[in-house]
């Protein structure tokens, strides 16, 4: 049996990120893209019902009591999980289902999902059955923390540094969660959406271009 879709793409329990303004939902400082006036709103795909259909339903049991909801989008299955059962849940689909590999963790910053405001995305692989799954877990803006997966997955290691260098993601139990590629004393986590847009002047051939914050808006 083929896994089927069987979340219909509408306006989730999870809601809609309104009105984003701009072309990368920034505020706070000069939109210079020329994009200002454009507004968007994205609807989130439905939570899924089980049965999901072939192998999924198999990973979902697998999971049961540990698992938030499950998001099935254009055939691919991500697994929502609190933050307190993150951990067991790396571990069960690593030694129970055979997903070996971790590829990365990726963040995400939703201002407007107030008390889930900071996501991070888990991709797995399992080599064995040639099977790949996401799993989705949050913390507050006020309580930046989740538990490190890297005992877990050793690949973790440089993406948590990543996600803690430009999220603020703070993983609980990292062995050395330091700045991966901005400096050390940078202030702030430049891919946050309320970060300033901010740059260093450009020269090119003679002409000097300003940061994007000093350059003029457009409306």
């Amino acid at each position: 049996m083929t896994p089927t879709e069987s979340s219909e793409e509408r306006v989730s329990d999870r809601g809609v990120d309104p009105a984003q303004s701009g072309m990368f939902g920034a505020k706070g400082s000069g939109d210079t893209s020329g994009y200002g006036g454009l507004v968007r709103r994205q609807a989130l795909p439905g939570e899924a019902q089980a049965p999901y259909g072939g192998w999924f339903d198999d990973v979902a049991g697998s999971l049961d009591g540990l698992v938030e909801s499950v998001v099935i989008h254009r055939g691919e299955i991500t697994f929502h999980v609190s933050r307190d059962n993150l951990g067991q849940v790396l571990r069960r689909l690593r030694d129970g289902q055979r997903f070996e590999l971790c590829s990365g963790v990726s963040g995400v910053h939703y201002p407007e999902d107030q008390g889930r405001e900071l996501h991070a995305v888990y991709s797995l692989l399992s080599m064995t059955f040639n099977r790949r799954i996401r799993v989705e877990t949050s913390c507050p803006d006020s309580d930046p923390h989740l538990p490190s997966g890297v005992a877990t997955y050793p690949t973790l290691d440089w993406h948590e540094r990543e996600v803690w260098d430009f999220f603020g993601i703070v993983f609980d139990g990292h062995p050395a969660l330091t700045r991966i590629q901005m400096p050390d004393d940078w202030p702030g986590h430049p891919q946050r959406k309320d970060y300033p847009l901010g740059g260093i002047p450009v020269e090119y051939k003679g002409g000097t271009i300003p940061p994007p914050d000093q350059r003029r808006s457009y409306s």
